[in-house]
């Protein structure tokens, strides 16, 4: 199998081609070293390991249609993380660096995002490592990525808080920003967010950003090294909700919707710090 990186106008949307007669792997000048280590990796899955995969997407989906066909790129894309960053070397490694992904992105020549995504998938029941959740937005808020190992209470549809601080991150673009954030249930998570650049984008093109949050329980967050200097016990955390049709927290300033579950009160007389007031 060969691989050639190609330039952009001749690869022209794509960013990754492969042509099976020749065994060639074309992989656009656009994505940067990291990610065409993955996306040879990637390839590489379907070539040493396709029984595996195959056997495992018709398990989880016996018709033949696109959500097998979505099972095997997933399954693919686990193939090529789990090859980069071998389960056993990395876990130690973020042990040993109390989980500093800048750093093992530097280790294992991996981006943030797919370090990152890595954390999320050390649940092996002989080695697990901390239960990370991991969630991707855009500029706009919309929700492109949602893994957990853990507990946390992703919704299936819309955007996340803007009180919670992936939002600001945009304004320091390659700074980490940590927070603790309180959900209406009383759970307690903290939080590391920061911008990611998927590929280079020509001149004239809109750059597509990206704001990665992983986060895990609070009772986690001393195993961080982004938790140095915080006394965790004390700090006042954020009050958030999963997102505003979600969250019945009340008189806040940012809700952008009314909850689903909870009757709107409506008062002309009265114009209170949310537009929107409803029975508690």
């Amino acid at each position: 199998m060969r691989l050639q990186v190609l330039p952009v106008d001749v690869m022209s949307q794509a960013l990754r081609r492969f042509d099976r007669h020749r065994r060639r792997i074309m992989i656009s000048e656009l994505v940067e070293p990291s990610g065409r280590t993955f996306q040879a990796a990637y390839q590489l899955g379907f070539i040493e390991a396709n029984d595996a995969i195959d056997a495992i997407a018709v398990r989880l989906d016996p018709t033949q249609g696109a959500t097998r066909r979505l099972l095997r790129i997933t399954l693919g894309n686990y193939f090529a993380a789990a090859l980069m960053m071998p389960y056993g070397r990395f876990l130690q490694a973020a042990e040993s660096l109390d989980y500093d992904v800048e750093v093992l992105s530097a280790r294992f020549n991996a981006s943030f995002e797919q370090v990152a995504h890595r954390l999320t998938t050390l649940a092996r029941p002989t080695g697990r490592g901390i239960p990370f959740f991991l969630v991707r937005v855009d500029n706009a808020g919309n929700v492109s990525k949602r893994f957990s190992s853990g507990s946390f209470p992703f919704s299936r549809f819309g955007g996340t808080c803007p009180r919670w601080n992936l939002h600001q991150t945009f304004r320091s673009p390659g700074r980490i920003v940590t927070q603790i954030v309180e959900l209406p249930d009383g759970a307690r998570w903290f939080s590391v967010a920061r911008t990611v650049r998927r590929t280079a984008s020509p001149w004239g093109e809109p750059e597509a950003q990206f704001v990665i949050g992983l986060g895990c329980e609070l009772k986690y967050a001393s195993r961080l090294v982004y938790s140095r200097g915080l006394d965790l016990k004390t700090f006042e955390p954020t009050p958030i909700g999963i997102n505003c049709r979600l969250c019945e927290r009340q008189n806040c300033s940012q809700r952008a919707a009314p909850p689903l579950m909870r009757t709107l009160q409506i008062d002309e007389s009265v114009r209170g710090v949310s537009p929107f007031d409803f029975e508690a």
